[in-house]
């Protein structure tokens, strides 16, 4: 085979290759959208659920249910709190959560509107949770106004998880509670 033969087979080699691979992102890419309106159960300040399955919304962190912040040298329970303003965003009206992924313990990553507010950035502006990925303007904005968890100190939640998780270990029943919670649908 000529030299000009060689090239023209491993150019068109390249191309079928590279068009193979195109095809797989495509269509690994184009995962359909899941949409679920209506109303939703708060489990906590990130979390919903709805019909047996849980929703995550993308790019925040809130507190856990369970969380304590500090606020004027006094205890608050910012987790709470993050359950409940959650809970009353999603009262202003018809929700609509919207999501293509699913994180590592298959809840599905959504974006929530109420009314054209995007419920996730409102979550962040009022202090109620910290940016995660996105929503990084708002965060900006709860923290120059000391809003929420900004008007004190407070744990950042994956770094509460990690000690909870930690402190669990050493604790034999701690897992049986946890299988539990997670059993009848208390769980994270």
């Amino acid at each position: 085979m000529t030299r000009s033969g060689r090239l023209f087979r491993d150019g068109v080699t390249t191309f079928a290759l590279l068009a193979v691979l195109g095809l797989l992102a495509l269509k690994m890419n184009n995962r359909p959208e899941l949409i679920q309106t209506g109303s939703f159960y708060v489990v906590d300040g990130d979390t919903l659920s709805r019909d047996g399955s849980r929703l995550r919304l993308l790019g925040i962190d809130a507190p856990e249910y369970r969380q304590q912040c500090r606020r004027a040298d006094v205890n608050w329970s910012c987790g709470e709190e993050a359950r409940k303003a959650l809970d009353k965003f999603m009262e202003t009206g018809a929700a609509e959560c919207r999501g293509r992924e699913h994180d590592r313990y298959g809840r599905l990553l959504v974006t929530c509107k109420v009314g054209g507010v995007d419920i996730n950035g409102a979550m962040v502006r009022s202090g109620m949770a910290v940016s995660y990925g996105g929503y990084a303007a708002e965060e900006a904005e709860a923290r120059q106004a000391k809003a929420g968890l900004w008007a004190g100190d407070f744990e950042r939640p994956r770094d509460y998880r990690r000690e909870e998780m930690m402190a669990r270990d050493g604790d034999p029943l701690a897992g049986l509670g946890d299988f539990l919670r997670q059993f009848i649908g208390w769980d994270r």
